[in-house]
């Protein structure tokens, strides 16, 4: 599943632009140890770590890189490297596919930092971790209507944002699956004969999902139905195919982003 993901080098550099203020509130450091001035070159251990952390990132060893990150944070939370170990620690957890750990490290990025450049990139993630989890539709539908929620959150913050056309896409991928959901549901009332229960919940998927690839079959299913024919074994014709989440690029006007999220500030 591809993902949008932060430039490496790029973010440490982008980094040392805001030391000048981190270093007014935190007394951390000096600017004069920072850049080496006078003579010395200095490497703070945080920057040790978070350029070790960034190395492992790189070459996707997710799972050393979250541990030095852990460390840069346990040693050095208020450092000015912390930032980045908060958010490259919850990409490494998404990577290594810990959805829900990766969650809450992006919510807690997101409620320190709510107007960080990064907090588009940040909500997004927190609907990819929803969205990544989604199951067959025979399964719970929490994590679809989570994602949609998630990905909506987004579209109303930052409507312009990178990730705008992918979120859409992929909340009408969601959609689907949930209308597939609910046409399955259809399925189970037909072969238990209740038709009256079947009539109601496409009547429901119908108004609901009005737009959806399969609404038009429901339509005319419901037909039959309230014209009082019998599917028997005609039944399996209607139901096929509808087993997991569709491909969110089908839904798609352009192709995936790509594109690295902005740099912490």
């Amino acid at each position: 599943m591809q993902s949008p993901t932060f430039p490496s080098r790029s973010l440490l550099v982008t980094l040392l632009s805001a030391t000048l203020l981190t270093f007014s509130l935190s007394g951390c450091a000096t600017m004069q140890s920072w850049f080496g001035m006078g003579g010395e070159e200095v490497q703070l251990p945080a920057d040790s770590l978070a350029m070790k952390g960034m190395d492992e990132y790189d070459t996707g060893d997710y799972h050393q890189a979250a541990k030095y990150f852990d460390e840069l944070l346990n040693n050095y939370p208020f450092s000015p490297q912390a930032m980045l170990a908060e958010l490259k620690g919850a990409d490494c957890n998404y990577f290594m596919e810990n959805y829900a750990e990766a969650l809450v490290l992006y919510q807690g990025f997101e409620e320190k930092h709510p107007t960080n450049e990064a907090t588009p990139y940040v909500m997004y993630q927190i609907a990819m971790c929803s969205y990544q989890q989604i199951d067959t539709i025979d399964r719970d539908t929490g994590s679809a209507t989570k994602a949609i929620r998630d990905f909506t959150k987004l579209l109303k913050a930052y409507p312009q944002s990178p990730y705008a056309n992918e979120a859409k896409a992929r909340i009408k991928a969601a959609n689907e699956f949930l209308v597939n959901h609910e046409y399955l549901v259809v399925e189970f009332y037909l072969r238990t004969d209740k038709y009256l229960d079947a009539k109601t919940r496409l009547k429901y998927l119908i108004n609901t999902y009005p737009d959806a690839s399969i609404t038009p079959q429901a339509k005319a299913l419901l037909a039959k139905i309230e014209a009082g024919e019998k599917l028997g074994f005609n039944l399996s014709s209607w139901f096929s195919g509808l087993t997991k989440l569709p491909d969110w690029q089908l839904f798609s006007s352009d192709k995936p982003s790509g594109q690295a999220p902005p740099a912490i500030k």
